[in-house]
């Protein structure tokens, strides 16, 4: 926990879970309020971000997918053959019983990590927190990113490693850390059909395809275009082969 100046008012930025965690969830009242962020203001308001966001996390996935869908694609093609078949499409109760899948896909959404920074949250009131002092509109950092890569939670943070969502026995296990989409009062809107398409999208794709990289795969580059307040993805070409 600590304070920047950005400009004449101070910014308090927290890390790791067990900050953000007591802020947005134990004591999401006092941390209700919505933070200003200028850019995001004038450039997003009215404009679909919803889905434009849903969209560029696919498209960065998909990038992680193939560098690592070589590793995995046996595994993940079994599971998907032997619980859903080749004769019908995927459907959301599918989910809970291909649990090596659902790991992938999340592991895909911490290691992509689309909002490090969070989105600003404003105290609505003079807060006492973690020995400090937050003066009513005092504006506020969750910074995602130190949570979904926080190695307390995390074997490897910065590998990909989808045993993070699997237990011993290879069943699929919550981890409290995962928050992409935020967490709290001010979570996002758009979480339960985001989670939703993207695991229609990728189990519909890998039941009726194989994925394969235009380049070599050593050569992919998951380096985003652009890294501050949000990850932006480059652009990946891939030929998929049907089954």
């Amino acid at each position: 926990m600590f304070t920047v100046y950005p400009g004449p008012w101070p910014v308090v930025i927290l890390c790791g879970h067990e900050l953000v965690k007591e802020a947005l969830v134990d004591r999401a009242d006092e941390f209700s309020g919505r933070g200003e962020m200028a850019t995001l203001d004038k450039n997003f308001q009215g404009h679909g971000v919803a889905m434009r966001s849903i969209e560029e996390r696919i498209q960065e996935e998909a990038g992680y997918l193939l560098e690592e869908f070589r590793k995995t694609k046996d595994k993940i093609h079994k599971e998907i053959n032997q619980v859903i078949g080749p004769h019908r499409t995927p459907c959301v109760e599918d989910r809970v019983k291909i649990p090596y899948t659902d790991a992938i896909i999340q592991e895909f959404q911490r290691l992509t990590d689309i909002v490090p920074m969070g989105v600003p949250h404003n105290v609505i009131q003079d807060t006492h927190f973690q020995g400090y002092f937050l003066p009513k509109g005092t504006d506020v950092f969750p910074v995602i990113g130190s949570v979904l890569k926080d190695p307390k939670y995390f074997r490897y943070p910065d590998a990909f490693y989808p045993e993070h969502f699997l237990d011993e026995q290879g069943c699929f296990k919550k981890n409290e850390p995962f928050m992409p989409f935020s967490s709290g009062k001010r979570i996002c809107l758009g979480e339960a059909l985001a989670r939703m398409e993207l695991f229609l999208y990728f189990t519909s794709i890998l039941q009726n395809f194989s994925l394969r990289s235009l380049v070599p795969v050593a050569d992919i580059d998951i380096t985003p275009r652009m890294s501050g307040f949000g990850n932006i993805p480059p652009t990946y070409k891939l030929c998929l082969e049907a089954h």
